[in-house]
């Protein structure tokens, strides 16, 4: 798909993965509304030289919300692409540390932001792609996030484990779905990358995390996931997948 002067939405793009396609999109020439929570800093974001991003704040929970942020895009460009990125995480256990059950609540909002947030976001947009001129036998492209945690998740990870296995499960029947609509879905599933949430850890845990992975032996780069979620907007044969981004790496149960 040739992305110039078309508009794109970027989820969680106020940092990390999602700043770095919301910055390769905008290399590309898309026009670019990066999705984030409100009060959310994405001045760094937004300093691209193209001035091509700008800003909606929305939880992507939220349907009128998102549909506003879509709408803000709709007014920049025809509207084709979609990389989700926003997401979040939390410690889970089926058993506390007390011996109690684990937290229940903490389950359902991990859930509810990562695989509900992502139906979301793919249904509004899908909805609105679909009204879109058909270009080369393609209206649009969606990319959500996953996780390796899909495959093989740790302890703790209860409820981000689940929410990402429902995103990967998610993917195929969403590409079947939209089909008929010429719009492709597929999801990356990155390892263990360089973005904020790892970043506030001490260096000797970064370095030994980065020595986990087999080769390359180091964190992965946000540019690096941007690079993926720009060759599976381009190539139009890339549908359905959920594709593994992690240097080989296989999640111990720690």
């Amino acid at each position: 798909m040739d992305i110039k002067e078309t508009s794109a939405i970027v989820t969680g793009g106020a940092s990390g993965l999602g700043q770095a396609t919301a910055w390769a999109l905008a290399d590309g020439g898309a026009h670019v509304v990066v999705v984030d929570l409100p009060g959310t800093d994405a001045g760094e974001t937004l300093g691209h030289p193209s001035g091509r991003i700008t800003f909606a704040e929305a939880d992507v929970t939220d349907p009128q919300q998102v549909a506003a942020a879509i709408g803000e895009a709709e007014e920049l460009g025809p509207f084709r692409v979609v990389v989700h990125c926003a997401g979040r995480g939390g410690p889970v256990r089926l058993i506390d540390k007390t011996g109690e059950p684990g937290n229940f609540e903490l389950f359902q909002s991990i859930v509810h932001t990562n695989l509900a947030g992502s139906f979301n976001v793919a249904s509004q947009a899908a909805a609105r792609m679909a009204r879109q001129e058909s270009v080369d036998g393609e209206r649009g492209v969606i990319v959500m996030t996953a996780s390796v945690a899909a495959f093989e998740g740790q302890i703790g990870q209860a409820g981000y484990a689940a929410s990402k296995a429902g995103v990967h499960g998610f993917t195929i029947c969403a590409a079947r779905d939209l089909a008929s609509k010429q719009i492709r879905v597929c999801t990356i599933a990155p390892g263990l990358f360089a973005t904020p949430m790892l970043n506030k850890l001490k260096p000797e845990i970064l370095d030994g995390l980065g020595a986990s992975v087999p080769h390359p032996s180091r964190l992965g780069q946000p540019s690096e996931y941007a690079m993926l979620a720009m060759s599976i907007v381009g190539n139009p044969m890339l549908n359905g997948e959920t594709i593994r981004l992690d240097g080989a790496i296989r999640m111990a149960p720690r």
